[in-house]
């Protein structure tokens, strides 16, 4: 099976994933695999304060617009 297979899967079964305890359990470790990772990469920028409020309003806006997706639905199109 390659790596792409396998990711499908994985992000498919996470989707399925109903438990808090186990999702908090992925995020720390992926953000203890992240760190590793970017300190590795050199072309990774940090966006600044504008860029991140901009992008912070753009989500807002689209959530009180009803532009955005529920888990039922990423679980009906990634199923």
């Amino acid at each position: 099976m390659d790596i792409q297979t396998r990711k499908i899967e994985f992000i498919q079964a996470f989707l399925k994933l109903e438990s808090e305890e186990v999702i908090s359990q992925f995020e720390v470790l992926l953000s203890l695999k992240s760190d590793y990772v970017v300190k590795e990469d050199k072309d990774i920028k940090p966006i600044s304060i504008k860029e991140f409020n901009k992008r912070m309003d753009k989500s807002e806006d689209d959530f009180k617009n009803g532009r955005y997706k529920n888990t039922a639905e990423l679980l009906e199109k990634f199923s």
